[in-house]
């Protein structure tokens, strides 16, 4: 059962601002960098996947600690929704930012595309869940 001090969260439109604020915030300067373009380019599939699950993993910590506050007992799948949910945001947003900034080649290389988005997504996603933790539960 729930109690005052642990109330339920919601997952809702300000949450999903915050998101989207954090990940662009970080995305941003790193997105304008030709390093990490290249970098994206010659990284290899593995390391590639290592930069996914290092994410998800700072993510998952940083929610479970500071915006569920350890406990998630009786919250497992808002929990999980608000870790998910930040990272498909926080690719989303890369996307846009490399988008707009022409240097989200989808059409002529997808595979250059996706790995410039997860690669950058890496840092955005931490600003992502360190915004969304202000003013939580």
């Amino acid at each position: 059962m729930l109690n005052n001090l642990h109330p339920k969260p919601t997952f809702n439109a300000e949450d999903i601002g915050q998101i989207a604020v954090g990940a662009f915030a970080l995305s941003v300067p790193i997105a304008f960098s030709e390093e990490a373009w290249r970098l994206s380019a010659s990284l290899p599939t593995l390391n590639l996947v290592l930069v996914v699950l290092l994410s998800l993993a700072f993510i998952t910590l940083f929610a479970y600690q500071s915006v569920f506050q350890a406990n998630i007992v009786n919250r497992r799948g808002a929990f999980l929704l608000r870790v998910v949910a930040a990272y498909l945001l926080t690719l989303l947003v890369v996307g846009i930012v490399l988008l707009a900034l022409n240097k989200l080649p989808l059409l002529t290389d997808p595979i250059l595309a996706l790995k410039r988005i997860i690669l950058i997504a890496m840092p955005a996603s931490m600003g992502a869940i360190i915004v969304d933790s202000f003013d939580k539960e």
